[in-house]
């Protein structure tokens, strides 16, 4: 993947996660605060924890570290999956968010 390949997908995924937020802030109680700063999406959940996903351009990966741990995801062409198999990067970021909000919450691209 090229340089500008890496940045026009992983500028979806982060629109993708801002949109996400709006959406279940309209949608459930959970309250999420979604501060975007360049590369980098801090969601900051009602009890003050917090969930930040930033890209790596270097590396051409997107990271996330939530609670639980840090996450490293790379494009495998199809979807951003975890760099050491735990799967796809939506499907992680709705378990963490969900631990961390202490209700069901669904991030989608």
């Amino acid at each position: 993947m090229t340089d500008l390949e890496f940045m026009d997908r992983a500028e979806k995924l982060l629109l993708a996660v801002e949109q996400s937020c709006d959406r279940i802030n309209d949608t459930t109680d959970a309250d999420l605060d979604g501060q975007r700063t360049g590369g980098m999406v801090t969601i900051t959940f009602r009890n003050r924890s917090q969930i930040v996903i930033n890209l790596q351009k270097p590396l051409h990966e997107i990271w996330m570290a939530a609670q639980s741990g840090g996450y490293h995801f790379r494009h495998d062409g199809t979807a951003w999956m975890d760099t050491k198999g735990a799967g796809e990067f939506f499907a992680a970021l709705s378990h963490n968010a969900t631990l961390q909000a202490g209700e069901a919450l669904q991030f989608t691209d």
